[in-house]
């Protein structure tokens, strides 16, 4: 009995296809249409899912973009004292931003809130702050996606420096954010 051939797979489609059906004269379907009332814009919510490192810029519940993160060095349960590497956990909004940091562009969280104050005074210690949304370091954009690899930041949400600039024009001050677990 003899073996059937199979065709060894490949990865690239540059050669000519075998299929000999008869092609469509058809024209091509139209790309996706715009909504209602042109292209989304800017984003009105922000997420951010920790466990799979995502941010997510919503407008209308909708998603605009979505972005791959690398969050504080201890990201697992939410921030309870400064120093603890943390990325916070809870609802907050953009309420500012910086274009001189110590990182490329920087989008500052409002934590903490008044929930993550209470819990801090009543352990007695220091909630933190100054938890952002920023780029790579200065100097080391050319470490791009590569950053992504682990968690280094102390609490804060990094993304690459071409991701904070769209992120930069896409959310304004004010725009709610919500950090889940």
């Amino acid at each position: 009995m003899r073996r059937r051939r199979t065709r060894r797979r490949t990865a690239s489609f540059s050669g000519r296809s075998t299929n000999r059906a008869r092609r469509s004269t058809a024209p091509p379907a139209p790309a996706d249409p715009a909504p209602a009332g042109g292209p989304l814009g800017k984003a009105d919510f922000v997420l951010v899912l920790k466990g799979p490192r995502r941010l997510l810029l919503l407008a209308s519940n909708r998603v605009l973009r979505e972005y791959r993160v690398a969050l504080g060095r201890n990201p697992r349960g939410p921030k309870r004292n400064q120093g603890d590497g943390r990325t916070p956990e809870g609802r907050y909004v953009i309420e500012a931003r910086s274009a001189y940091s110590g990182f490329h562009r920087a989008l500052r969280i409002s934590y903490p809130n008044d929930e993550d104050r209470d819990f801090a005074a009543r352990a007695g210690v220091a909630p933190g702050g100054n938890v952002m949304i920023h780029g790579l370091p200065n100097a080391a954009g050319w470490v791009g996606d590569a950053h992504r690899g682990f968690d280094w930041t102390d609490g804060c949400i990094a993304v690459t420096d071409d991701e904070m600039d769209e992120i930069w024009e896409l959310v304004d001050d004010g725009t709610p954010i919500e950090i889940r677990p």
